[in-house]
């Protein structure tokens, strides 16, 4: 059985600069590869178990999504905004958030899997 990629839960060493500064990214907006997908609720910083929860607002119709850590490509702290490497449709057709188990490891690692089968930049030049 293929396991998922554990760096898919981690963030890339030049997403925080050399500094490597955690900060705060709850309240900052989330960018798809072709668009705004919503606004971040929460975020852990664990090694290897780092992601993002997103509310998506109207987008889809409400719901959360998790991303893992390692789709984040970009921070800009100047306009509170994570650029992430996924299209809109690859984060809607992910497995939706279940809010009451959402911390453990079965569908932690169905989202891996799932991320983990694209391609690690996102789908390329339109």
């Amino acid at each position: 059985m293929m396991q998922p990629d554990p760096g898919i839960w981690a963030f890339r060493g030049d997403v925080f600069g050399t500094g490597g500064d955690l900060m705060d990214l709850v309240g900052y907006a989330v960018e798809a590869t072709d668009g705004k997908i919503g606004s971040i609720d929460e975020a852990t910083y664990e090694v290897g178990e780092s992601y993002l929860v997103v509310d998506t607002g109207p987008w889809i119709f409400g719901k959360k999504v998790m991303l893992p850590a390692g789709v984040v490509t970009r921070i800009d702290p100047q306009e509170r905004r994570v650029h992430v490497s996924r299209t809109k449709q690859e984060i809607k057709d992910a497995p939706e958030l279940d809010e009451s188990s959402y911390k453990e490891s079965v569908y932690r690692d169905q989202l891996g899997t799932y991320y983990g089968k694209l391609p690690p930049g996102g789908p390329g030049p339109m």
